[in-house]
């Protein structure tokens, strides 16, 4: 496409994500994700990202029925609506007290002070908020995130993200690994999804079959002796969380390679493990095993 062809089809679709960002800013959050949330359930299931869903669950759940997979993917398709809905109104979420900690989570604000994390979530529920309610020491805390192809969408998108994130909010690309990595050797957190394919990355299991996963968490918290953290989300009714942070195990061996692949396959079991206990929650129209 031609550069001035694109630069107008951008500003076409910023100005139609414009009209639908001041139509659900100015709802109140709860009307915002339902409204949003029954779009996606109504619309979505005619895509064809709906019969990857319905494959991808067949493929990890083989002893549920065509028509189980087809209500979970349905179900799939309103959290993606709501978590798109209550993305407006990211700033109201955690000091409404919509967040909820697990007594067990909240006692890790207080382990090793002063040192870097590593928190990794799965994209369930509304993984928007997972930074709002981290009970670690997130003043540092830096993010990662996928770059928007619209550059004026991108743009909007990042200044309501960013101020959730006093480290940096980062493009995800290879240079910013050294970045990172001297972020949280000095103290500071990294929080990043990790639960997409990475073709790139290394093969572990994931609801029994081989997904490539993204090793980085992994390494940098095997390389600097950080901490490693699964987040879980779960969404309550009326645009509320419960969030759960369980620490992953990371091997320290004379293998490094083998410890990164196995602390990587341990966090990809944790996400598993979470996905399995809500999975209309997590995100199955990507293509995580290829």
């Amino acid at each position: 496409m031609k550069p001035c062809l694109a630069a107008l089809r951008y500003r076409l679709e910023y100005f139609g994500f414009l009209l639908v960002a001041g139509l659900f800013r100015g709802l109140p959050i709860e009307r915002a994700s339902a409204l949003s949330g029954k779009s996606w359930r109504l619309i979505a299931p005619f895509t064809s990202r709906h019969q990857r869903a319905k494959k991808q669950l067949q493929r990890a759940f083989p002893a549920k029925t065509p028509a189980e997979c087809d209500a979970i993917a349905r179900e799939m398709w309103e959290t993606m609506g709501r978590t798109f809905g209550e993305f407006f109104h990211l700033d109201e979420i955690a000091p409404g007290g919509r967040i909820v900690v697990d007594d067990d989570t909240a006692q890790l604000k207080d382990a090793a002070p002063g040192a870097g994390f590593v928190a990794c979530a799965a994209h369930q529920a509304n993984w928007e908020i997972a930074v709002r309610g981290l009970p670690l020491r997130t003043a540092g805390a830096a993010g990662v995130y996928q770059r928007i192809k619209n550059p004026f969408v991108d743009a909007y998108v990042r200044r309501l993200r960013e101020k959730f994130y006093p480290g940096g909010l980062f493009e995800k690309h290879a240079s910013i690994s050294f970045k990172l990595m001297r972020h949280v050797r000095g103290g500071g957190g990294v929080t990043m999804m990790a639960d997409l394919r990475d073709s790139q990355g290394v093969k572990v299991p994931f609801f029994g079959l081989d997904a490539p996963s993204t090793p980085f968490p992994a390494m940098m918290a095997r390389s600097l002796d950080a901490p490693l953290y699964a987040a879980t989300i779960v969404r309550e009714p009326g645009a509320r969380f419960r969030l759960r942070l369980d620490p992953v195990e990371v091997p320290r061996t004379a293998d490094r390679d083998a410890d990164i692949a196995r602390a990587t396959a341990n966090l990809n079991a944790a996400f598993e493990a979470s996905i399995r206990r809500r999975p209309e929650q997590w995100m199955w129209a990507h293509r995580r095993w290829g």
